[in-house]
């Protein structure tokens, strides 16, 4: 199963209503022997919006996220493109022509989660279910 940043993020941030579910999934993952997986994207991503003032009432340094990811992701798998990455993304866009703007970013995680064998991502963001064969797992 993928994480989605959605996930890190509140699991980072104690004024969220998602905090205490995402650190206890997160736990879950963390000590289960089943592999669960990030993306490169993801994880930019999440710096991005857990340093960001403007998003984050108290953003945290760049230092201290990125260690706080370093600590996480170690028991992670990361997915990361194969030759096939272009080709998927290409079949993606033929299948789904509404992929434009913000769902660029998601129909990218879904391109990674195929060429990888990957079908269930753990995210409150709906958008993952306009994709076909992508089983999304509320924490």
């Amino acid at each position: 199963m993928v994480v989605d940043t959605n996930i890190l993020l509140y699991a980072t941030n104690p004024d969220s209503p998602h905090h205490q579910v995402c650190r206890d999934r997160l736990a879950q993952l963390r000590a289960g022997s089943r592999a669960w997986y990030v993306t490169w994207g993801n994880l930019y991503e999440y710096l991005r919006v857990a340093t960001h003032p403007a998003i984050t009432a108290h953003p945290a340094a760049t230092a201290e996220a990125w260690a706080y990811l370093r600590e996480l992701v170690g028991s992670a798998r990361m997915l990361t493109e194969t030759d096939r990455h272009a080709d998927l993304f290409q079949q993606l866009l033929r299948k789904h022509s509404w992929i434009s703007a913000n769902l660029v970013f998601d129909a990218r995680t879904v391109v990674l989660m195929k060429e990888n064998g990957v079908r269930r991502i753990c995210t409150f963001d709906r958008d993952f279910r306009r994709f076909d064969g992508i089983e999304v797992v509320a924490p």
